[in-house]
């Protein structure tokens, strides 16, 4: 069984509040997943390195500042917004799904530990309002499609070391996939982790440049 001591071998520096936190999500997950399937039975057992530490990959590749606001598109059960959401608390996250349920599940978990920078809503992408610094998801679709649900929601102003963008999760051989874009930069998540089911995993960075809607 995979432990919540995971997540401290990789970010040892947590808060006593954060590592209770981060505790609590897997009975709150087991609890909403007998309600609500989010999450795969399978996964549920290693939810740990799938789903929380999955999503912490992107904290490798660009910590997010205090201040900055945060958009995770098709969050389903949360990820990777919740996880990001308790290791900065001081950044501001919008989750959205368009399952209506899943949102429920979100609520329901961040209400569960007290998450009070994380705000989850039942809609799509492209009704969303508002500029942000990143986007992030996990796979819910091929990066052209997410491209567009997604290319004006990003802030003009930079302030982290990577440009205002979309950060992705992603697994596989993405060469086809990304082959139009030309800005594109992987980061191998074994960089960073050491465990087997990171294998083929990457972030995929992709600076979205910001255009000034006609007036």
């Amino acid at each position: 069984m995979i432990t919540v001591d995971i997540i401290l071998k990789y970010f040892p520096d947590l808060t006593e509040k954060q590592i209770a936190q981060f505790t609590q999500l897997e009975s709150l997950y087991k609890e909403w997943n007998a309600q609500i399937n989010v999450i795969s039975r399978k996964d549920i057992d290693e939810l740990y390195i799938r789903h929380v530490l999955h999503s912490l990959g992107i904290a490798k590749v660009q910590p997010f500042k205090p201040g900055s606001r945060i958009l995770d598109v098709g969050t389903g059960g949360g990820f990777p917004g919740i996880p990001l959401a308790i290791l900065f608390p001081e950044t501001e996250f919008l989750l959205v799904d368009s399952i209506g349920k899943k949102i429920k599940v979100v609520n329901g978990v961040a209400e569960g530990i007290g998450l009070t920078n994380l705000t989850a809503e039942h809609m799509r992408a492209e009704k969303v309002k508002g500029e942000f610094d990143f986007v992030v998801s996990r796979a819910v679709t091929a990066m052209p499609d997410f491209v567009k649900w997604v290319k004006k929601k990003c802030a003009k102003k930079q302030n982290h070391a990577l440009k205002n963008g979309i950060l992705y999760l992603k697994g596989g051989d993405l060469t086809e996939e990304l082959k139009e874009f030309a800005s594109i930069t992987l980061f191998d998540l074994p960089t960073y982790f050491e465990e087997d089911f990171f294998e083929t995993k990457k972030v995929v960075h992709l600076p979205l440049k910001f255009k000034p809607t006609n007036r």
